[in-house]
């Protein structure tokens, strides 16, 4: 294992140092899972997503445009906006009554409740590790050529939320005192940022950027392993800009899965109705009694797959193995097949637990995959067996390639 580990270290080694990278190999390389060490997969996941092209000569221009650019949205949609918000109040006359959808005070109590949900999501994120509550290196202070500094939109929420202490009253008759909702960051120091600050401006900045999709319950769950990744790279002049990086990935990932999040598309044809059909029916091909089971049981996909497709089993394993997986997920060039095809393999792996199970036992064992039990190298391997067993290459797709989506993936693959 050691002697394939070095040389799979060496091989990654050798086609990420080409002046123009070999996407099929790299693909191959990293499909097997990337190595840990040396930086290795925050730079392939760049690539793999489409963030940095094939061609290295390109890199140094992408990436300052792109840092850039992000800081300008730092700028724009956070600093400039907060400070210049009393200002446009006061020439416009406006005040927090105003009905008029165009007032400033109603575009800022939307930007507030959507913040709202962010913040209650991304504080929880990961609460396995301690990653995301510890304060980053490279927090935002000041952006711009003016230096302007940059509040936390902690203190934003903050404002939003009543924060007095109050006198409470326990079903014993105990009086007690409520803390403060800012009393919770107070391990902070000041102009220090936690890593999840930093997923809730991104995905604060995301919000008001794409107001067709805006922010969606579970967003968090997809840039939340990105960042994590980014801001762990060895060199530190990666982790300077995981920020900036994390969110045009993230974007570019979004472009692909965001059809999942709208609820308008549920039943069409790109929507996540259609993958968890796509589900059953592979389940129906590779495991007829177990699919036949849990339709007895009245068991719907929308009761455990809704989750697993829409998040890309980020839930379903802990973060290290979610990391793992996604390695094999963006290395694939059909990722939302394989992405099926490996939820039917969680499915299959606990065929004997369902078989045996009421309908209520079977909900608990769907919503609760027991990923201590199967290592995510058995899952992926599963997965592909499935795919080999059934010739799926020779069949039309199970995922969204024949969609606007997945013909927009293949186009975007063929940029390399």
């Amino acid at each position: 294992m050691a002697a394939r580990y070095q040389e799979r270290v060496a091989l990654l080694n050798t086609v990420l140092s080409s002046q123009k990278i070999d996407i099929a190999k790299l693909r191959e390389l990293c499909f097997e899972g990337i190595p840990d060490k040396y930086g290795f997969r925050s730079l392939c996941w760049k690539i793999l997503l489409n963030y940095l092209p094939s061609d290295k000569s390109k890199w140094k221009a992408i990436l300052e445009k792109e840092r850039g650019m992000y800081q300008k949205y730092i700028e724009e949609i956070i600093v400039q906006q907060s400070s210049n918000s009393l200002r446009n109040h006061e020439v416009q006359e406006d005040h927090p009554l105003n009905l008029d959808p165009d007032s400033s005070w109603q575009t800022f109590f939307k930007d507030n409740k959507v913040l709202l949900q962010i913040d209650r999501d991304v504080r929880r994120l990961c609460p396995d590790i301690s990653f995301f509550q510890r304060p980053t290196e490279f927090p935002a202070s000041y952006v711009g050529e003016s230096n302007t500094p940059c509040e936390t939109l902690r203190k934003r929420v903050e404002q939003a939320i009543l924060e007095e202490s109050e006198i409470g009253m326990s079903r014993q008759g105990v009086q007690n005192l409520r803390k403060k909702r800012s009393e919770i960051y107070e391990f902070l120091s000041e102009g220090q940022e936690a890593h999840w600050e930093v997923v809730e401006r991104m995905l604060f900045i995301y919000a008001k950027l794409n107001p067709g999709v805006g922010y969606v319950q579970g967003m968090n769950e997809i840039i939340g392993p990105l960042y994590n990744v980014f801001a762990s790279d060895s060199d530190k002049k990666w982790q300077e800009h995981a920020e900036a990086d994390s969110f045009f990935c993230f974007t570019h990932l979004m472009g692909e899965i965001k059809d999942n999040f709208l609820k308008t598309l549920d039943d069409s044809a790109c929507g996540i109705g259609h993958d968890m059909s796509q589900l059953i029916e592979l389940l129906k091909r590779s495991d007829s009694e177990l699919a036949e089971d849990l339709e007895k049981k009245h068991i719907k996909p929308q009761f455990f797959a809704f989750r697993w497709i829409t998040l890309l089993l980020s839930q379903e394993f802990n973060l290290p193995d979610v990391i793992r997986l996604w390695d094999s997920l963006f290395a694939d060039p059909d990722r939302f097949d394989f992405l099926i095809q490996v939820c039917c393999a969680m499915l299959i792996l606990m065929r004997e637990q369902l078989l045996d199970s009421d309908f209520s036992w079977t909900m608990k064992y769907l919503q609760n995959f027991p990923g201590d039990e199967y290592h995510i190298a058995i899952v992926i391997n599963k997965a592909v067996e499935l795919r080999k067993s059934l010739s799926l290459t020779s069949t039309p797709p199970t995922g969204k390639n024949q969609s606007n989506r997945g013909l927009s993936l293949k186009k975007r693959l063929t940029l390399f």
